[in-house]
């Protein structure tokens, strides 16, 4: 495999096969929930594989605010999957640590990083919901705005 030869869609499906590989072997996954669920939430919202790499060449794993920017707004991206393992489902989503973004991202991933649920959430709604509540799950991202149309709103099989 040359990865360079691959296009977006599947240069995704091979990392996470690589990581559910390592996973398989060495007991936790690589850390590519973040790669993954920004690609992802940038797909959703219209950027093209090609788009998405032009917004994000000039960033870095620490920018500060935005993930990505698409038609003139500001995302920021949280992403949770559960390992599968016993007592790994997912009741943290990571809160956003500042408002220098127009749109937050939650994106809800099976073991397998298969996406079962995208909400977002405009800046001054999530501020007004959740800046004194320490500690944020999926029931809370759940009042957001559906954006993944399979979703169940109570949760993966009912929950």
């Amino acid at each position: 495999m040359n990865p360079q030869e691959l296009d977006a869609h599947d240069l995704r499906q091979h990392l996470v096969a690589l990581a559910l590989e390592w996973e398989r072997r060495y007991g936790v996954s690589p850390a590519i929930t973040g790669a993954i669920s920004e690609f992802d939430a940038a797909c959703l919202v219209g950027h093209s594989a090609d788009s998405f790499g032009l917004d994000c060449k000039s960033r870095t794993a620490v920018t500060r605010g935005a993930d990505f920017r698409y038609d003139g707004l500001r995302y920021q991206v949280k992403g949770n999957r559960p390992s599968g393992k016993p007592g790994s489902p997912v009741t943290l989503v990571a809160k956003a640590k500042n408002y220098e973004w127009d749109r937050l991202m939650w994106l809800l991933y099976d073991r397998e990083f298969k996406l079962l649920e995208a909400w977002e959430w405009a800046v001054d709604d999530y501020r007004r919901a959740f800046h004194t509540v320490s500690r944020l799950g999926p029931v809370d991202m759940r009042r957001g705005r559906r954006l993944h149309d399979t979703v169940d709103p109570r949760g993966p099989k009912g929950k």
